[in-house]
């Protein structure tokens, strides 16, 4: 059984790597494809043009190849037998952050082709994405957190759970399967 799901692993690793090495080498072509077709007094680019996408496509080249030496199968080379299925790449968390920065960075890529360097500034959601989970995940919650103080004041209400307002409400029946537990 764990042998078919590392096989199921390693397949669809496979496929994702197929589709990120596409992914590194058509979103080029596709946006020297659209200058040449929509915007044919854009070339050649500019050298502001060129710096913003080598700026930005050495990081999605990093993550690129991190997924790759992360999700790789490994197999035996005398007999091709599967080794190691590699990282699943469908896991969330880092793994799909990095895909969705390579996601931005390819529609920048064909956008800023097709409508102009102000396409760009969609590059922006990945540094607002990030402080808002930032935010959301570590810096909100040490900000809102009570102090001790506040928590010895009593005042705040006991938080009960569903099962032990039940248990007490059967208690205070009489009902004889609670057992009371006297102090």
């Amino acid at each position: 059984m764990a042998h078919g799901a590392a096989k199921r692993i390693a397949q669809q690793n496979e496929q994702a790597l197929r589709n990120l090495k596409l992914g590194m080498f058509i979103p080029t072509l596709l946006s020297i494809f659209f200058r040449f077709l929509l915007r044919r007094s854009s070339l050649p680019p500019s050298k502001g043009s060129l710096a913003i996408y080598i700026v930005t496509y050495l990081p999605a080249l990093f993550l690129s190849r991190y997924l790759e030496r992360m999700g790789t199968p490994r197999r035996d080379p005398t007999t091709g037998a599967l080794i190691s299925p590699g990282e699943d790449l469908n896991q969330p968390g880092v793994t799909e952050w990095c895909f969705d920065i390579l996601y931005v960075t390819w529609a920048c890529q064909i956008g800023s082709g097709a409508f102009g360097e102000w396409f760009w500034w969609f590059y922006l959601a990945i540094p607002l994405y990030a402080a808002y989970k930032l935010w959301s995940n570590f810096i909100g919650p040490m900000l809102s957190r009570p102090s001790a103080s506040s928590a010895e004041g009593g005042n705040e209400k006991e938080t009960v759970s569903k099962r032990q307002d039940k248990l007490r409400k059967r208690s205070e029946r009489g009902d004889p399967r609670v057992r009371a537990v006297r102090k």
